[in-house]
């Protein structure tokens, strides 16, 4: 990374309020909402491995997903709550850079993974007697890998660019954590090739992904609406709406961060929408993509009956 000769090492994260009188209420909301992202997910994970009605193509990418939340929400939030507890702000500015690789990988993994999760209920639900032959063990691994490298060469690109500023004047950011266009705007250099990079890469990540999605969905509702029991469309069209709100929050929410132009009123808006995508999905998705299913509610109830047997 380059260094000019002011010497600028850190960055300051003004966060969501300086005073005291803030500082320990959003503590306690965002410890509360951290516990309850991290416990769900890793509850999620323990199910699915110990339980082996959960062997299915299905859960194993509800596994990689909570995998990936519980990494991602951590890659925010504890940096966030020991600047609440300590009241310090600041960060290295190759401690930023390392913050927003690590968050940049997921949330571009999350983009492609949400992808070929809808494509596999697409292939459950409309194309059911070939779901078996298609969506295979090597499929799935495939799909999964693919997921995780296109996270990783995405995120690798925009931090090569990111790599190549200097950063020699302002050190604030008006936000909670490292995110790309806030450090680009601070750089003495030329940023014009990270912010570029950043709109192409981040049309590429979010762009087909959320088609393949939305897509997929506007299948299944099509072939559900064939059903014709009525409380069986009802089911399946409250599992639908819920599962495309979180899409929709979190894809609309990076599009919107990462790929609309910058204008005065979205800078504003940027801790607001990047909310949406590094806290609520991540928190919101454990409950929506699993603990409401049947079978993870029938898996729970299996393991706590078996726990309190080998205990009593």
């Amino acid at each position: 990374m380059k260094m000019n000769q002011s010497g600028t090492t850190t960055f300051i994260l003004l966060g969501f309020g300086n005073g005291l009188d803030m500082r320990i209420p959003l503590f306690i909301l965002f410890l509360a909402i951290y516990v309850l992202s991290v416990v769900g997910n890793l509850l999620v994970v323990l199910l699915i491995v110990v339980d082996r009605h959960l062997h299915t193509p299905m859960y194993f990418f509800l596994l990689n997903l909570s995998c990936l939340e519980t990494c991602y929400i951590s890659t925010i939030l504890p940096r966030m709550l020991a600047s609440f507890l300590t009241g310090d702000r600041s960060i290295s500015i190759k401690g930023c850079i390392t913050q927003f690789y690590f968050f940049g990988f997921c949330a571009a993994t999350e983009c492609c993974l949400l992808a070929m999760m809808s494509y596999d209920r697409y292939l459950a639900i409309c194309k059911p007697l070939h779901y078996t032959f298609l969506m295979n063990s090597r499929l799935c691994l495939q799909l999964v890998f693919t997921s995780w490298m296109s996270g990783l060469l995405t995120d690798s690109i925009i931090t090569y660019f990111l790599l190549e500023l200097t950063f020699c004047g302002p050190n604030v950011i008006d936000d909670f954590f490292c995110d790309v266009y806030p450090m680009a705007n601070l750089s003495c250099s030329n940023a014009y090739s990270v912010k570029l990079s950043t709109f192409i890469v981040g049309m590429m990540a979010t762009g087909p992904p959320f088609l393949l999605t939305l897509s997929s969905y506007v299948c299944i509702l099509l072939t559900v609406l064939q059903i014709k029991s009525k409380i069986a469309q009802q089911k399946a069209f409250s599992t639908c709406s819920s599962h495309l709100i979180v899409v929709t929050l979190f894809y609309g929410s990076i599009f919107l961060v990462y790929v609309v132009p910058e204008t005065k009123t979205l800078t504003k808006l940027h801790k607001t929408f990047s909310l949406f995508y590094t806290v609520l999905t991540p928190t919101l998705n454990p409950l929506i993509y699993s603990l409401r299913n049947r079978e993870v509610k029938e898996a729970l109830f299996r393991s706590a009956w078996k726990f309190s047997n080998r205990v009593s």
